[in-house]
C-alpha cells in the first residue's frame, strides 16, 4: 500500500466520510471514557447534515480525506474557534483511518495538511482530544507537537461502583 494523496474533501466524498465517521465513533465509544464522550463531544446521529456542512466548508470547518490506491481510507475534520481575545484556535474534531490503512502515513499526511492550513489562517494553536488510555492517539498527536494543556476529570454518579474515592492528595 502506498499513500497516493491527501486532499480537502468535497461534497461528493460524503458516502465514504459518513462510513468512516461511523466507524470512528463506534471505535471511540468502546474505549475508556468513550461512553461520556459519545454523549457529550461526539457528533449526534444522524451524521449526514453535519458532515454535509463540514464538506461544504460552512462556518470555516474543513474536511480532509486520505486516499490509498484511489480509495478514501481516512478522514479528518477541523474547525476554527475565535478565542475571547480575538485569537484563533483550530480544533481537530475528528480523525480516523481504517485499521488496514494505518502505518503508511495517511493520518500523518492529513495532520500535516491541517497544521499547514491552520498556520496559513493565522491560528495560534491546534487542539484535539484523546481518550484516557488511548496511547496510540496520544502518541500520534505528540508527533505533531500537540501536548496536554488541560485534563478533564470525571466521576460517574450513576455507575454501580459505590466505593468512595480516596481523599489522599485532594486539596493539599
Amino acid at each position: 500500500m502506498t499513500l497516493e494523496r491527501v486532499r480537502w474533501a468535497e461534497p461528493s466524498d460524503l458516502p465514504e466520510v459518513l462510513e468512516l465517521a461511523r466507524e470512528g465513533a463506534a471505535n471511540m465509544r468502546h474505549q475508556r471514557g468513550g461512553s461520556m464522550w459519545a454523549r457529550r463531544e461526539a457528533r449526534p446521529e444522524p451524521f449526514e447534515a453535519d458532515l454535509v456542512a463540514a464538506l461544504a466548508g460552512l462556518g470555516g470547518r474543513r474536511a480532509v480525506v486520505g486516499m490509498v490506491d484511489d480509495v478514501v481510507v481516512g478522514y479528518a475534520l477541523v474547525e476554527p474557534e475565535a478565542l475571547h481575545d480575538r485569537g484563533l484556535l483550530w480544533t481537530v474534531t475528528d480523525i480516523y483511518v481504517t485499521p488496514d490503512a494505518r502505518g503508511v502515513g495517511v493520518g500523518e499526511a492529513m495532520m500535516e495538511l491541517m497544521v499547514s492550513a491552520a498556520r496559513q489562517a493565522g491560528a495560534e494553536g491546534i487542539d484535539s482530544l484523546a481518550l484516557p488510555g488511548d496511547r496510540a492517539t496520544k502518541n500520534f498527536f505528540e508527533r505533531f507537537g500537540l501536548t496536554a494543556r488541560a485534563i478533564v476529570v470525571h466521576r460517574s454518579l450513576t455507575s454501580e461502583d459505590t466505593s468512595q474515592p480516596s481523599s489522599e492528595g485532594a486539596g493539599e
